[in-house]
């Protein structure tokens, strides 16, 4: 792919190539997706009149750039793209352990190699996604990790320690005319971010004291939780000083928009020979439950509730209504409020309660958040007035028996003993599912929205319910 690019210094200089700084090409490059009418972040939503109008007037600004934010607010996702806005291959000197720019070398091995073959000087060339450097901060990183150390071993083969030949270079130098990341900047050691003002301000490292300059070419880019997050950590004052523009991330701000990007990130597409199809009720309710726990007073919302949460309840849904068919012999179904079941497998450790942890409090504070979903999400679009039939009937000492183990004629059957509620399923099932209550699994929707509309009861305090481990009794 580069065969047909200069090879040569000589030939570098002969096809009219001009050395830029990081940032100027990032501006660049910006500058041209912004004219076309396209952004560098794919698949990143609900962020295009917030937090990106952050992050185009950083890189227009040529600033080092802090994304702060909660967990699960696509940080690291957007910081990986970055790379999006480098030009697609960078000519370096050959062997160059820095990246080193053929028309102003940094290295002594650059200039040193260039001074020896001159314009006969080796060119190779470095594609973008090589130019990205990632380090995740926890309490062992060193400088000698990030800037650098004497290397004995050279040393002992004869190099003067005086030499810069000595020297091994860290993360931050191998960076050189690239974009370096450092991940949860709170849990770097405060000695080791006073380690990083050189870098950020004057762009120079020195190592163990020798009296060495790189003048490094970067674009350095943080993430971070808020600083009153936990105990962990804090990023000392005057690092946050020298750092540009500090983007505020947040989670979806609507339903509609949390829905969509868990579509987009949750594995939907399986591999059975099971289809599950998922009504728009469902849905929301996976995605509501996820809203409701990010206003709880249960939950430490300075810790936050990550999209992942949705994404996890999402596919288990998907994979019980997947056991379930598997189990009764079918080749397609309908997900079912039965099937958050199991919820509170995917739910747990996804959130960090604010009372003390007894056995059992998270999953309870689950099913509470859950039902309280169900709640919401029946409120929007139905009424308990509706159903007076089923709460009559239940009123009179009948009682419903539900599990994710009944069969779509087993549920039918026990809702048919309500008088006029098969008729009232019909309708209700239409009206929110018409593509669905068109199809061959239009039985399995009803079973669905029977299921919805008995916990949606239970919610408006209109039946009773008990829970139990072979199932759920409607009274």
């Amino acid at each position: 792919m580069t065969a047909d690019r200069p090879q040569t210094l000589r030939e570098l200089k002969e096809s009219g190539y001009q050395s830029r700084t990081v940032k100027q090409e990032m501006r660049t490059n910006l500058l041209q997706f912004l004219r076309e009418g396209k952004t560098p972040f794919t698949g990143i939503l609900g962020y295009e009149e917030t937090v990106l109008p952050q992050v185009y007037n950083g890189i227009l600004s040529q600033h080092d750039m802090l994304f702060l934010g909660l967990r699960g607010q696509g940080k690291t996702r957007m910081l990986r793209q970055l790379v999006n806005l480098l030009d697609e291959w960078m000519p370096v000197v050959a062997g160059s352990e820095i990246h080193d720019d053929p028309l102003n070398p940094l290295s002594k091995y650059g200039r040193d190699l260039i001074v020896d073959k001159g314009d006969d000087t080796p060119i190779d060339w470095v594609g973008r996604d090589d130019r990205y450097y990632e380090k995740l901060a926890t309490p062992d990183v060193t400088i000698a990790d990030l800037i650098g150390e004497v290397d004995l071993i050279k040393h002992a083969e004869g190099r003067h320690l005086a030499s810069e030949d000595v020297m091994h270079f860290g993360l931050i130098p191998r960076s050189h005319r690239g974009i370096f990341c450092m991940n949860e900047l709170p849990d770097l050691s405060p000695k080791i971010q006073v380690g990083l003002f050189n870098v950020l301000e004057e762009r120079d490292i020195q190592i163990r004291g020798f009296p060495i300059r790189l003048e490094l070419d970067l674009c350095l880019v943080f993430s971070a939780n808020p600083e009153d997050y936990t105990n962990r950590g804090r990023i000392v004052t005057p690092l946050k000083d020298r750092i540009g523009s500090v983007v505020r991330t947040h989670y979806p701000l609507t339903r509609e928009l949390g829905i969509q990007i868990t579509q987009d990130n949750a594995w939907t597409d399986r591999d059975a020979e099971i289809d599950v199809r998922v009504p728009k009720f469902m849905q929301e309710i996976v995605e509501e439950i996820a809203r409701l726990a990010r206003t709880s007073p249960h939950v430490n919302q300075a810790s936050g509730v990550s999209v992942r949460m949705s994404i996890a309840n999402y596919e288990n849904m998907l994979s019980n209504g997947e056991r379930r068919a598997a189990v009764q012999g079918q080749s397609a179904t309908v997900a079912r409020p039965a099937d958050l079941s199991y919820l509170t497998s995917s739910a747990r450790g996804k959130m960090e309660l604010t009372m003390s942890e007894e056995p059992g409090e998270e999953d309870e504070l689950v099913r509470r958040i859950m039902d309280e979903a169900i709640s919401v999400i029946f409120g929007a679009s139905l009424s308990p007035k509706q159903f007076r039939n089923v709460v009559e009937y239940l009123d009179t000492g009948n009682t419903l028996d539900l599990s994710d183990r009944q069969s779509t004629s087993e549920a039918l059957s026990s809702f048919e003993q309500i008088p006029q509620f098969r008729q009232q399923l019909e309708t209700v099932a239409e009206e929110l599912e018409p593509e669905i209550f068109q199809s061959p699994e239009k039985d399995e929707l009803l079973v669905a929205v029977g299921e919805f509309i008995l916990h949606g009861l239970y919610a408006a305090n209109r039946i009773n319910r008990q829970i139990s481990s072979g199932g759920i009794q409607f009274g």
